[in-house]
């Protein structure tokens, strides 16, 4: 099985796959990649352009890989802002769509923590495009943090 896990930037998407994945499930995390792929010390949210290059190209390796075996495993994929071209592809694959929202004033809160104006616009656009992706089939709110 396929979940896509969408939810703008600190709704809690990671948490979500933390709760209901298993072991034997492959997660394919866009932070968790550059964390991978960064030295010691490297921030959790790296914005660094050559580190985000990088962990993108091994971000599509893995969907393209993971998504010969689903037959054999779940697989979790976090896409904060799929395209309707992603959206058509996800429906083929018979994908669940869950979406992670605790609500707009939570998450700007989080992100004003965090002093992230990369991931504040990410979130406003989540929001403002919020309307054309399809009803999840498992909505979630998250826990506070």
């Amino acid at each position: 099985m396929l979940y896509v896990v969408t939810g703008p930037p600190a709704a809690g998407k990671s948490s979500w796959i933390q709760a209901h994945a298993t072991a034997r499930d492959i997660v394919i995390d866009l932070d968790l990649i550059t964390r991978a792929l960064t030295g010691p010390g490297a921030p959790g949210w790296n914005h660094d352009p050559i580190a985000q290059r990088v962990a993108q190209k091994a971000r599509y390796a893995a969907i393209h890989e993971a998504f010969l075996h689903l037959d054999k495993v779940d697989v979790y994929l976090i896409h904060t802002l799929p395209d309707a071209k992603a959206l058509a592809k996800y429906k083929r694959l018979d994908a669940r769509i869950v979406a992670v929202d605790p609500g707009e004033a939570i998450v700007m809160q989080r992100i004003e923590a965090m002093r992230s104006p990369t991931m504040q616009a990410v979130a406003t656009k989540w929001y403002r495009q919020r309307g054309r992706l399809p009803q999840p089939a498992m909505p979630q709110a998250s826990r506070d943090w």
